[in-house]
């Protein structure tokens, strides 16, 4: 048995920390038992920050890892694409592997016990395969052309084959209403909620509703000028159009687990919406991406007020000068004060474990769990987070 106490423990089975508390756990990781010190002086190991479950990156692109510090900040969606397309497959395949495998030790150091990864061809399953940490690999897919749908289904079923012989969880998922024919949204939709699984880019910027409402802005004509098709228009927002073609593969509700990745146009009428189709539905908030590209960010507490299943994700870094957990609480402690540590560590941990369906592994320092142990440092004296914090895996 081992045992670490810690100014701050947050077993997350309540948003208050355990002040002075310590937690037990066997050879393997496995938690035994949480609790208040007698006497902080004489524990062996008493840490000066807070001890928390290992954190579950609800939303990266490891494979995008290579693209480090290549793009321009504040270019919008559009501008965001542009580089994408420019900048993709500029690195060696060697490249890219070590870039991949320097930034999961990293998110692994740091204190990433688990997480849900978009990958576009089979670049990162090996790393992910050998790596401590679990991941759940959604085979994102594009596609604006209808006549190409069976194609694209047919080479991503291929793709989730080598996926599964690497021995990941992987599945097939949509990526976003404006890279999609209405034909593919719902075809990948219907391959992916076989899984149980989806994650799906939705209203990440003005530009995507506004695409969609009134057939119009820079995503519409960045679509145009390429020669491409456009997705439908609908009048209403990006987020209603897919849960409209979400339907075309069976009627609502769903059971399913469905990440809404970035949201941050989400409004009352959309969460009234998603409420009524989805049964799970989970938000991933991606701040340091979203100001990165559009320097905008999520309703929060419109989200909070509607106990929307919070999490957090790092997306990737073509999008955001870092992967750190840490940050990406940092900024919406910054920008949301009212929310406190411990509800904001919930998200991170708790409800991606949740999201990934495994919470009973995951998410929380609960008897029998092996969810890691991870320090988080430089907290200022009333328990916040401050630029100097930092995460590091104890277990």
């Amino acid at each position: 048995m081992k045992r670490v106490a810690a100014k701050y423990l947050y077993p997350l089975t309540a948003a208050e920390p355990i002040r002075n508390g310590f937690v037990e756990y066997d050879d393997d990781g496995t938690i035994l038992q949480t609790g208040v010190c007698a006497d902080p002086a004489e524990e062996e190991v008493f840490l000066d920050g807070a001890v928390i479950p290992g954190f579950v990156n609800a939303h990266c692109h490891i494979e995008l890892s290579y693209m480090w510090k290549l793009f321009r900040k504040g270019t919008g969606m559009a501008g965001f694409i542009d580089q994408i397309n420019a900048l993709r497959d500029t690195a060696s395949l060697e490249d890219k592997l070590a870039d991949i495998q320097t930034w999961m030790d990293r998110l692994w150091q740091r204190g990433v016990t688990a997480m849900a990864d978009i990958s576009n061809c089979a670049d990162s399953f090996a790393i992910k395969a050998a790596s401590p940490m679990y991941t759940r690999t959604f085979l994102e897919v594009f596609g604006t052309e209808p006549q190409d749908c069976a194609v694209v289904i047919r080479d991503v079923k291929a793709l989730q084959e080598q996926a599964l012989a690497c021995g990941l969880d992987a599945a097939p998922t949509p990526h976003a209403c404006y890279t999609m024919s209405p034909e593919l949204l719902t075809a990948a939709s219907a391959e992916g909620l076989r899984s149980g699984y989806l994650s799906y880019h939705s209203e990440e910027t003005p530009e995507e509703d506004e695409m969609i409402r009134s057939g119009s802005g820079p995503m519409w004509e960045n679509r145009k000028r390429a020669g491409m098709s456009t997705p439908p228009v609908t009048g209403t927002s990006s987020l209603q159009y897919f849960l409209e073609r979400l339907q075309q593969v069976h009627a609502a509700p769903f059971d399913e687990h469905i990440l809404l990745v970035h949201e941050v146009c989400m409004d009352q009428e959309g969460i009234d919406a998603v409420k009524a189709v989805l049964n799970h539905p989970f938000i991933a908030l991606c701040p340091l991406s979203n100001l990165f590209i559009h320097n905008a960010l999520p309703p929060v507490e419109l989200l909070r007020s509607n106990e929307m299943k919070l999490t957090i994700g790092t997306d990737s870094l073509s999008s955001n000068d870092d992967l750190d957990p840490v940050a990406e609480l940092f900024c919406l402690q910054e920008n949301f004060p009212q929310v406190p540590l411990g509800e904001m560590l919930g998200w991170a941990c708790r409800n991606g474990a949740e999201f990934l369906g495994k919470e009973a592994v995951f998410g929380t320092l609960e008897p029998g769990k092996r969810p890691g142990l991870v320090l988080i440092d430089h907290l200022s004296p009333e328990g916040r987070l401050t630029t100097a914090s930092a995460s590091y895996r104890i277990v």
